[in-house]
């Protein structure tokens, strides 16, 4: 890894170990909008985290999401893409699925992706055309050819994807995201509209170990677009990628249709 790499995942540290000195303390919380839950160890992180990653890279644009979003961003060649607690559920219930998540974005793509999970005792670097790491060890992702029997982080599935095989999902959509990379599950989808801090530190974790990402639809993924948004994600071991898509193709069509 590159020093600058290295920096950003101690500055994710720092970040991680505020949230773990607050976890068990009284904060105040309040949902931002209903089933969005906050609190104010997401705000202090936030503070945080634009202080010491402004000062690294002063011509970086921030998007966040506990920032209000600033359009300058979109005039830069770089971007910071934080989420303070990805998974905030989770932590407001002292369960550890929830992590740090930072992203250096170059030109619309993930250059460096950091998640430091101080509840769990992981922390994950990945460095563009470098590999993946999760506590010093190089990342690979599994080698599945067939879609049925695909691991997947999921609390419950629909009957028409009954032949897949649930595994422990953490509350952090990133953390989801980096299990395929650590070949701990195959595949995870999302078919909605989500936000590309959810996202730009765990797809390049999981494209570093080896894994395919795209959108629900199977078009690439871009970072840095005018409403930071995407239309869900799908990242699978690269052998079931486009069975995954086909298999999705109806679903998310019909939601992008309403």
């Amino acid at each position: 890894m590159t020093d600058l790499a290295r920096q950003i995942a101690a500055i994710a540290a720092e970040a991680g170990q505020l949230a773990i000195d607050r976890w068990e303390t009284e904060f105040r919380r309040w949902e931002k909008t209903a089933g969005s839950p906050v609190c104010e160890v997401d705000l202090e992180i936030d503070a945080m985290l634009r202080q010491r990653l402004t000062a690294l890279l002063p011509d970086a644009g921030w998007l966040s999401e506990e920032t209000v979003d600033d359009a300058a961003r979109l005039q830069g060649r770089r971007l910071w893409v934080v989420d303070p607690i990805d998974g905030t559920r989770d932590y407001l219930r002292h369960r550890p699925g929830w992590a740090v998540s930072v992203a250096l974005i170059q030109d619309g793509q993930p250059l460096v992706g950091v998640l430091d999970a101080p509840a769990r005792g992981e922390r994950w670097i990945a460095e563009a055309g470098k590999g993946a790491w999760r506590n010093g060890v190089r990342l690979q992702c599994g080698a599945r050819t067939r879609l049925a029997g695909a691991r997947v982080p999921a609390d419950q599935l629909p009957q028409v994807d009954a032949d897949l095989e649930m595994v422990a999902k953490p509350n952090s959509i990133a953390l989801r995201i980096a299990m395929v990379a650590a070949d701990e599950a195959d595949l995870l989808a999302s078919i909605r509209w989500g936000n590309e801090w959810d996202i730009a530190a765990a797809v390049l974790i999981a494209t570093e170990a080896g894994a395919t990402a795209s959108d629900a639809l199977g078009r690439p993924l871009d970072f840095n677009t005018p409403d930071a948004e995407a239309f869900g994600v799908l990242v699978t071991v690269p052998g079931i990628h486009a069975a995954a898509v086909e298999r999705l193709a109806e679903r998310a069509c019909a939601l992008v249709r309403r």
